[in-house]
């Protein structure tokens, strides 16, 4: 079907095709207005308040990666701590380097940019955290490179704290992203398409030599669910349903749930081919009930294991 003059002014502008739950807009809305509600605090309390207008923009840029795109790679604490910290030193000895505040503040910018790329904490906030310490005025100056470490770093561990305290009342938003419990389980023989591992992924993108704004996790998800929409268009199966492992729902938000095969009574006639469950994260966490093995199936996006420590 030919595209519409509206589609391909979407396309040029880049506006996206898909949108998040409204609960998930919600969740991120609170979420940044807390964590900038707290930095703005205790900035104030630690430089004046002409400064505090200049150094607190780039922690409002990294409440929305941590709380908006809590699973991005920009958002990442070693990218919001690292970024902010290393790209306030390049600031602050850019200021007292370079004579010239036009060249000081361009070469800062520049600088963080690669300063980042190479210490692997790409986050561009980081970029307003150097421009700040040139720009910043003479209480900003004053500080030195003890700007780095108060208030940047102090900043930067309160969008930390309350990004992981937040987003972990939320089982489908935990930060950082290592706190998810669970990942995708390896394709068992029998599927129509290739295993396509975080390994693949990030061969791909050191093959294609640019920056993503997304980890190698979420872009093998993009290519795992794309292929499932293909094995269903094509009439493939639905993962195996087997007594001890963990299935999700592909949902997002509040609506995301994992459970778990807990017993089954298995039967070649489908109407008797029952399973019994344990929802053990997101909606309706500790739940039990029992369906078909076939309604089940249904139900089930993927199969996942779990990170959980036995014990």
């Amino acid at each position: 079907m030919p595209q519409t003059h509206w589609q391909r002014f979407r396309h040029l502008i880049g506006f996206p095709a898909t949108h998040h739950h409204a609960g998930e807009q919600l969740v991120a809305t609170l979420g940044g207005a807390i964590g900038i509600l707290l930095v703005l605090t205790v900035t104030g309390v630690l430089v004046d308040r002409t400064a505090a207008l200049i150094i607190v923009p780039s922690m409002g840029a990294s409440a929305v990666l941590v709380f908006a795109a809590p699973h991005s790679a920009f958002a990442q604490p070693w990218a919001v701590l690292g970024g902010h910290v290393l790209s306030a030193l390049v600031g602050v000895a850019c200021w007292q380097l370079i004579p010239d505040p036009t060249v000081a503040a361009a070469t800062a910018v520049g600088l963080a940019i690669g300063v980042m790329h190479i210490t692997r904490c790409l986050h561009p906030p980081g970029g307003a955290t150097a421009l700040a310490a040139v720009i910043g005025g003479a209480t900003v100056h004053e500080l030195g490179y003890r700007y780095a470490l108060s208030p940047i770093a102090v900043n930067a561990f309160i969008i930390l704290a309350v990004g992981v305290v937040f987003n972990y009342a939320f089982a489908w938003r935990r930060y950082p992203a290592s706190l998810m419990h669970y990942h995708d389980a390896p394709a068992h023989p029998g599927s129509l398409w290739p295993t396509i591992s975080e390994a693949h992924v990030v061969a791909a993108m050191e093959h294609l030599n640019v920056v993503i704004d997304v980890s190698p996790e979420e872009i093998g998800e993009v290519i795992r669910q794309t292929l499932e929409i293909a094995e269903q268009e094509h009439d493939a199966a639905r993962p195996a349903i087997a007594l001890g492992r963990f299935y999700s729902n592909n949902r997002t938000g509040p609506q995301w749930s994992v459970r778990q095969i807990i017993d089954e009574r298995a039967s070649d006639d489908p109407e008797h081919d029952l399973v019994v469950y344990k929802v053990v994260d997101g909606k309706g966490r500790n739940r039990t009930g029992s369906c078909t093995r076939r309604k089940f199936a249904r139900w089930a996006g993927r199969e996942l294991q779990s990170h959980k420590r036995k014990g």
